[in-house]
């Protein structure tokens, strides 16, 4: 497919298991199947993984971090070297967020413009609008890139969560209107890429549906929900992503974004999501937490040091197949590198796998036994 024009993401839905569904989602580039899990690449890279430890767990897509490339190296410099393909070495798909999480996280100057923020690496001033955040995101030269919204910490007063939902709305149709204006460069490079628009609201179920309501007017080729996952309970983030999910359309992939752990995931694709990213898995990896079956699994408890077995018996990934428990204990505690690319190589293989037998059991029409048997183990 060109890239002269907008690049809907369009899901065929293969199979329901009530609102939950499974199928393909076909970008510019490539399809992958949904439900999915996108492993964080931060910093063109998932921490401790290489080009090649993506290629053996065949991610769908690939997450990098609009703030940070940026920033270091820079957007033009990722786009000189290819883009995100030529620049990581991995062929397969990619997303880019806006950056926006980041940017809020620092407290930054907020203005109906945009956003002034500091570098968390020199300190340097920069500038951040949703007409910017396109053009950098349309430099770096993922498969989808996100819109520019406003990301409140939660719990947060009504006031300020409403007024960056109504902010959000308007970024919304400017920065659509600068990604659709970028289409002749982007053709000029041969780059088919997909904007998703992101609905806000907190956890207000009114506001959610307003908000994806609007964020729908606007005609993004995909949409997800943000905002959540930020300090509420799962009990309150329920209720406003259903609110959410009711207005997004069928056609399109519902991605909700920063959330990666077990329970939710099922939980989510009960509602009808299809996309899920997180860092989870990794920076649980880098302190010694190991995703199983049974649960979290603490590799720096001395009950493993001889302990022969696989970090997990029911994992089929190369970590469990070939390393013990007890060696992999010991890399891990005298600090050698090689402990947390092998831990981190077991926790997105097994966090993939989970999303894939989610998928199956929506397929078999039987994700309300699976659901329980997760929410048992991670509920």
């Amino acid at each position: 497919m060109s890239g002269d024009g907008p690049v809907p993401v369009r899901v065929d839905v293969e199979a329901t298991d009530g609102a939950a569904r499974a199928g393909i989602a076909h970008t510019g580039r490539g399809s992958f199947p949904v439900p999915a899990f996108m492993p964080v690449g931060t910093r063109g890279s998932v921490r401790a993984l290489g080009a090649d430890d993506l290629d053996r767990l065949a991610p769908p897509v690939v997450l990098a971090n609009t703030y940070h490339l940026m920033l270091r190296p820079g957007a033009e410099v990722v786009r000189d070297l290819g883009g995100l393909r030529g620049f990581t070495g991995w062929d397969g798909l990619s997303l880019t967020d806006s950056g926006g999480f980041q940017v809020f996280s620092l407290e930054p100057d907020l203005d109906e413009d945009g956003v002034s923020f500091r570098s968390t690496y020199d300190g340097d001033l920069h500038r951040l609008t949703p007409e910017g955040a396109a053009a950098v995101q349309s430099d770096l030269g993922a498969d989808m890139q996100m819109v520019l919204d406003i990301c409140p910490a939660l719990p947060a007063p009504e006031r300020t969560v409403r007024e960056a939902t109504e902010r959000t709305a308007r970024w919304a149709a400017r920065g659509r209107a600068a990604f659709l204006d970028g289409a002749e460069a982007r053709a000029e490079r041969g780059l088919a890429q997909s904007q998703l628009g992101i609905v806000q609201g907190g956890v207000d179920p009114a506001l959610r549906a307003d908000s994806a309501r609007r964020t729908v007017e606007v005609g993004f080729d995909g949409y997800a929900v943000g905002g959540l996952s930020v300090g509420e309970t799962r009990e309150q983030m329920l209720p406003a992503l259903a609110a959410a999910v009711e207005h997004l359309p069928a056609d399109r992939p519902r991605y909700l974004m920063g959330v990666g752990d077990p329970a939710s995931i099922v939980e989510a694709v009960a509602l009808g999501i299809d996309m899920f990213d997180c860092v989870l898995p990794s920076r649980l990896a880098r302190h010694g937490t190991i995703l199983t079956d049974e649960g979290r699994l603490n590799l720096r408890n001395a009950r493993h040091t001889r302990d022969p077995g696989p970090l997990d018996p029911a994992c089929p990934c190369p970590v469990c197949a070939r390393w013990s428990r007890g060696y992999l204990r010991h890399l891990l505690l005298v600090g050698e590198l090689t402990a947390s690319r092998l831990l981190t190589l077991h926790n997105v293989a097994w966090l993939l796998r989970l999303v894939d037998r989610t998928a199956e059991a929506v397929r078999d029409r039987r994700l309300d036994a699976w659901r329980t048997d997760v929410l048992a183990v991670w509920g």
